[in-house]
């Protein structure tokens, strides 16, 4: 007798697995189902808690839930504890009530809970020296009075830390506590060690960095921006065998000496001097002298929300390259962010220098032209004790080739790594297709990601600015979501975005932001643009469509409505914005000379993007229930459609805007009547054929380019325009060698030269927003608004010219989707349908009737368990559930079925 299976796995809490340090009163729990039958959909649950992982102290059981609910599930009605691990497991039943055995434990673990009022430790810091640039180290040691059973320890700092404990390094994160709104919001994280304390006397130390809080920010080469001394507070809770707890402090009792890092700085780089190396455990009385005990908040504390900065992987050096100029450089083979470790012998007092550069000039010389004030320099100097290993501590660089100054004439490349640094983020999805040019575009929009996503979103990992940018976030979020898990990472960033949001409304350009921090301030213009501040909108309401996330859009609810009220306040008109600084369709092509900004109407720009956010807003009330609000925004929304058609629209249905970006702006975010809409649709296709079948949009057009076209019956433009490879077109910068995405479409221009080095950076992701257009629309992989986190997913493959085959997956909250297509001989088709169980999906199979489409070897009117097919047009829909599918058939110009072989 055939028994089907089921089973639980993938448990997350959260989004993490097994998290520590939770300060969530209601924690979610997601899980993914697995089975062997097609159409499985999760009937009901059962989740237990317990207080040992054999789930012998059952603390809380939900009992049997009627519900097909398996993402962010609410603990409801039970209380967690501080500091206390919870192991949880899941059980569920299927639509034939089969049930599944429990699923192997998983655990999450409480934090500190009530920052405000949990803290007993102090904050400590050096003694301040405003000429001293070097990282402090702190220290204290301790004794254990007997076996331990657990031990945590609670951290934040003010500035960036390190910790040892014993010599060792605590933890694989890096750049911790993170940036957020500092004065506003500090994070702090839990460590879990146990395993590295000793019996008897233990020795805990830290080293504390400059960082984002008191080092360089922003391209006006200022410092201590958020604060001017670095500071630390740490609490180490020791659990031992007979149930007693010992708590060791950060307080006046810790020592403070100097280190060998002579200067650690986000922007600058960081000097280190080896031969002022010593031991955690030096006792030397002279180097060690008292911690002051600084007052300083506690109120702000949260615990940690985003996934750490960790080391992702490390890359060998391909190539070392002696320039025309003589410099020996390496060459990385990838334009990375992170650092260099290297290893070195030499003399005692010998110093050593790495310079940093992301691109050769036209004469193959190394350029760092582009970073502005950045220096992006190691210095290290050497103790001269046999072979030495270093790599930093405090910064990070932008990066592809490396000039070695002071190194030995014979370099050997096995010295020398790359390593890889950005925020943890699973990643989840894969796109291939038949042309090499194209994936080496996924590959760049990818490592555009990976270089940017450290921390906070930046707009450039390398020059004197890596700020959040707002509008650069929102323009990316929904193709880094294809890319990446980014739940936990914008639910941070969100959250700082809020904290720094105007008593007026408004959005600052960048978050976490620089304005509200510094004395000089950032000028009245230094807030508040259309399509940036629409981050605050934007950003929330697509983690919910990518993640299913509806308390983040409740967190988020207040800020949304308030970014619209602002722009609602503006001018004299309530139904436009005509108003105020804005940065337009930023570096568009058809500017004029000398200008940054495209020549679409900024009045237009800005009245188009709120529409778009009071039609989100107005979604969003939809989803929380907020009936009253739903129906405002609703009139509000159509108060502004109508005041833009009149401004903007002639009364023959003509825009007004005769550039490309209006068009696709206006298509799409349906602000257009049925006659405008097909005059713009069509004038949309006259202006890209005008420019030589090339774009001219630029950060504000050019996400929505691609989706506009295949929307409106240019489905075959779009492709053009992803294959172009001459001047402007994504594929121009493979051809010129690009391994990740630039800021500029001609950063290098045809003849080799190079565009001006005050804004030039050759990593910089907006453009690769194009990865959206590659996942929806070239492998068809779609949520549904209705249903989010795809519970509902939507197949539609739109094949074009140019590729013969496309192979794509995305890990969803559910599992897995799959969406291949190939061309075969004799105009036959194969498209390969993945759904994960508890799911169902819609697939559209484009040019085809149904009388050819072949499941298996079977026609579709044999198939078990499809639930509807139906035809439209040269099209055919088919809905499922879960399952593994591959449909044959003959495209409409050919008539005889395919069977599967």
């Amino acid at each position: 007798m055939f028994i089907p299976m089921l089973a639980i796995n993938h448990l997350r809490c959260e989004y993490k697995v097994n998290p520590i340090g939770l300060d969530v009163k209601s924690p979610r729990l997601s899980w993914q189902l697995q089975s062997d039958q097609r159409n499985c959909v999760q009937s009901a649950y059962q989740i237990q808690l317990s207080l040992t992982d054999c789930h012998e102290q059952t603390v809380w059981d939900s009992g049997k839930v009627i519900s097909d609910q398996s993402i962010h599930v609410e603990l409801a009605g039970w209380e967690p504890q501080a500091r206390t691990r919870y192991y949880y497991r899941i059980r569920v039943w299927d639509a034939a009530e089969e049930q599944s055995a429990w699923s192997a434990a998983a655990f999450f673990e409480m934090g500190l809970m009530d920052s405000k009022n949990a803290w007993q430790a102090d904050w400590i810091t050096s003694r301040p020296d405003e000429h001293d640039t070097a990282c402090p180290r702190l220290r204290t040691t301790f004794e254990l009075k007997q076996e331990v059973t657990c031990a945590r320890i609670y951290v934040t700092a003010l500035g960036l830390y390190e910790l040892h404990l014993n010599n060792k390094r605590v933890g694989q994160d890096y750049f911790t506590p993170g940036w957020t709104s500092y004065g506003k919001r500090l994070q702090y994280r839990v460590y879990d060690v146990t395993d590295l304390l000793q019996a008897g006397g233990n020795i805990l130390g830290a080293y504390l960095g400059d960082g984002w809080y008191k080092g360089h920010l922003g391209w006006k080469k200022e410092k201590r921006i958020f604060g001017d001394q670095a500071a630390l507070l740490l609490e180490l809770h020791v659990h031992y065998a007979d149930g007693t707890v010992e708590t060791l402090l950060s307080d006046g009792d810790w020592k403070t000496a100097s280190s060998a890092i002579c200067m650690s700085d986000i922007y600058m780089g960081e000097t280190y001097d080896a031969r002022l190396e010593t031991d955690w455990t030096d006792n030397t009385s002279t180097r060690w002298s008292p911690v002051d005990v600084l007052e300083y908040t506690k109120d702000i504390i949260v615990a940690q929300e985003n996934v750490p900065v960790t080391r992702v992987q490390e890359l060998e050096p391909i190539a070392l390259i002696t320039t025309p100029q003589g410099d020996r450089v390496l060459d990385m083979g990838q334009n990375m962010v992170g650092w260099v470790k290297f290893n070195i012998e030499g003399e005692q007092g010998h110093t050593v220098e790495l310079r940093h550069a992301e691109i050769l000039d036209h004469e193959g010389n190394f350029y760092t032209e582009n970073l502005r004030g950045a220096a992006q320099s190691i210095r290290y100097t050497l103790k001269g004790e046999g072979v030495e290993s270093y790599e930093p501590h405090f910064t990070f660089q932008g990066f592809r080739y490396v000039k070695l100054i002071g190194f030995a004439e014979s370099i050997n490349l096995d010295d020398f790594r790359g390593v890889v640094l950005h925020s943890d983020m699973e990643r989840t999805s894969d796109f291939q297709c038949s042309s090499p040019l194209v994936n080496q575009l996924h590959h760049n929009i990818l490592w555009g990601q990976k270089g940017n996503f450290l921390d906070v979103p930046t707009d450039c990992p390398q020059r004197d600015e890596r700020l959040g940018w707002t509008g650069d976030a929102q323009m990316f979020i929904r193709t880094a979501s294809y890319l990446m898990n980014t739940g936990p990472f914008f639910t941070k960033w969100l959250r700082d975005l809020q904290a720094d949001q105007g008593e007026d409304g408004g959005i600052p350009f960048f978050v976490p932001d620089l304005r509200s921090s510094t004395s000089e301030g950032w000028g009245d213009t230094s807030h508040s643009s259309a399509a940036w501040g629409d981050a605050a909108v934007i950003c929330p309401w697509t983690i919910y469509e990518m993640y299913g996330d509806v308390r983040l859009l409740a967190e988020q609810y207040d800020s949304m409505k308030r970014w619209v009220h602002y722009i609602h306040e503006q001018g004299n008109n309530p139904y436009l914005w005509n108003t105020g600084f804005h940065f337009g369709d930023w570096l568009g092509l058809d500017s004029k000379p000398d200008s940054y900004i495209g020549a679409t109407d900024k009045d237009f720009v800005a009245t188009a993007f709120y529409a778009y956010s009071v039609s989100l807003v107005r979604k969003v009330a939809a989803v929380l229930g907020q009936g009253e609000d739903e129906a405002y925004y609703a009139k509000l929304h159509d108060h502004i459609v109508t005041a833009f058609r009149e401004e903007f629209v002639t009364p023959a249905g003509k825009l007004a805007v005769p550039t490309q970006t209006a068009h696709v702006l206006a298509l799409h975010f349906e602000l257009l009547d049925a006659k405008a809409r097909q005059r713009a649709i069509d004038q949309l296709g006259k202006l890209v054929a005008d420019a030589g079948n090339h774009l001219t949009t630029g950060f504000v057009g050019t996400p929505y380019l691609n989706p506009v076209l295949s929307e409106t019956g240019h489905h075959d433009l779009a492709y053009t325009l992803l294959f172009q490879e001459d001047y402007p077109s994504w594929l121009y910068q493979v051809t010129k060698g690009a391994t990740t995405v630039w800021e500029h479409w001609d950063g290098i221009k045809e003849d080799g030269s190079l565009w001006s080095a005050d804004m030039n950076s050759f990593n910089h992701y907006a453009y690769g927003a194009i990865g959206e257009w590659l996942y929806r629309y070239v492998a068809g992989i779609r949520s549904d608004e209705k249903s989010p986190g795809f519970h509902v997913v939507h197949i539609e493959p739109q094949p074009g010219p140019g590729l013969d085959w496309v192979e794509a997956s995305l890990d969803t909250m559910y599992g897995r989707v799959g969406s291949s297509w190939y061309r075969r001989k004799n105009n036959e088709m194969e498209v390969h349908v993945t759904i994960p169980a508890n799911v169902t999906g819609t697939v559209v199979l484009p040019g085809v009737s149904l009388q050819t489409v072949m499941e298996g070897g079977l026609p579709l009117h044999k198939v078990p368990h499809l639930q509807g097919v139906q035809t439209k047009e040269s099209h055919v829909k088919i809905d499922l559930g879960s399952g593994s599918y591959h449909f044959t058939y003959k495209c409409v110009e050919e008539s005889e079925p395919v069977t599967i072989k």
